[in-house]
């Protein structure tokens, strides 16, 4: 317990400049999760890249992902939703990580989130590779399975790589399924695209019942068709919003681990996730940024623009919740 009441309000640009300072997610305040009973929203790092099977550097994401969202401001310039005013947020600090040990890692960050889950914050992560959301849904999801919106070029939903690695980014949400704690008749995956390992690799999720929208639908559809198609999805139920930045052409996201060219505008991916307001949303992630493939930091920047914008929508969460 704190002693008193504290400020969680992003540290004011007039203030301390914003190059100043130490890093934290938008200029939050940082808590320990230990202390974190006052607070509704937790923004957590999730430093690790182990499960990545080519291009490796996520881990570093949640680092250069906080030094760029310094850029954060306090209103949503479009829908005028001021999530600082809404709710208590804060920077809960990065999850402990084990380099080399994948297992250990995914057993690390479940009891973290399982932390987080018990104090009922709402979390709101950067990543890391994707295999980050298995932990995490273990942790959300153990007594109800979930619907999930889903973007990303990759539908993660295979079985295994190099013979025996049933753990990888390119695993979780088949592991999800098969744990229960993913309800795939609920879940739509958004901007799929790439060239495949074989003519296989999709029938898995399709035949449990996946939504998938490839990009070529995704432009024939448009936009508002898109978000209606994956509110119909998800329904009513409980959801969790997971983005990849590798769903957006990599001409806006070249540092991530798997770029895959064709993708999603930056603009669109912003329409779709105010799109998905006032869904019942128990968290989200933006994961995959890669600072190594994009010194410039641009990569980072839209990750916490994304971050802003599922910020908004589990913020108002919050506050219906709060008010009945």
């Amino acid at each position: 317990m704190s002693d008193g009441p504290r400020s969680y309000k992003p540290i004011p640009g007039d203030a301390l400049p914003r190059f100043a300072g130490i890093a934290t997610f938008m200029r939050l305040p940082h808590v320990a999760p230990a202390e974190a009973d006052e607070v509704d929203i937790g923004l957590i790092g999730v430093p690790w890249d182990g499960g990545t099977t080519n291009r490796a550097g996520a881990r570093h994401g949640p680092r250069q992902i906080r030094d760029l969202s310094t850029m954060a401001r306090n209103a949503h310039h479009a829908t005028g939703i001021m999530p600082f005013e809404l709710c208590n947020c804060a920077d809960l600090g990065d999850t402990p990580v084990n380099p080399v040990d994948i297992e250990d890692t995914l057993g690390r960050v479940e009891g973290f989130f399982s932390e987080v889950t018990r104090q009922e914050i709402l979390p709101l992560t950067a990543g890391g590779d994707h295999l980050i959301t298995l932990p995490i849904m273990r942790a959300l999801c153990r007594d109800e399975a979930v619907g999930m919106v889903h973007f990303d070029a990759h539908t993660d939903t295979l079985d295994r790589y190099f013979g025996e690695s049933k753990y990888t980014h390119g695993t979780p949400f088949r592991r999800a399924i098969e744990e229960g704690l993913l309800d795939p008749k609920r879940t739509v995956q958004i901007g799929i695209r790439g060239a495949l390992y074989s003519d296989r690799d999709k029938d898995w999720g399709l035949d449990q019942g996946i939504r998938v929208i490839e990009i070529e639908e995704y432009h024939d559809l448009g936009v508002d068709a898109v978000i209606a198609e994956a509110r119909r999805v998800v329904g009513d139920g409980r959801t969790y919003v997971s983005f990849d930045v590798d769903a957006l052409d990599p001409v806006y996201a070249p540092g991530t681990g798997t770029p895959e060219i064709g993708g999603i505008t930056t603009f669109d991916a912003q329409r779709m996730i105010r799109g998905l307001r006032g869904l019942n949303l128990i968290g989200g992630d933006v994961v995959e940024v890669s600072p190594p493939f994009d010194m410039s930091g641009n990569t980072a920047l839209v990750a916490v623009t994304m971050m802003f914008e599922i910020l908004c929508l589990l913020a108002e969460k919050v506050a219906r919740s709060r008010d009945g």
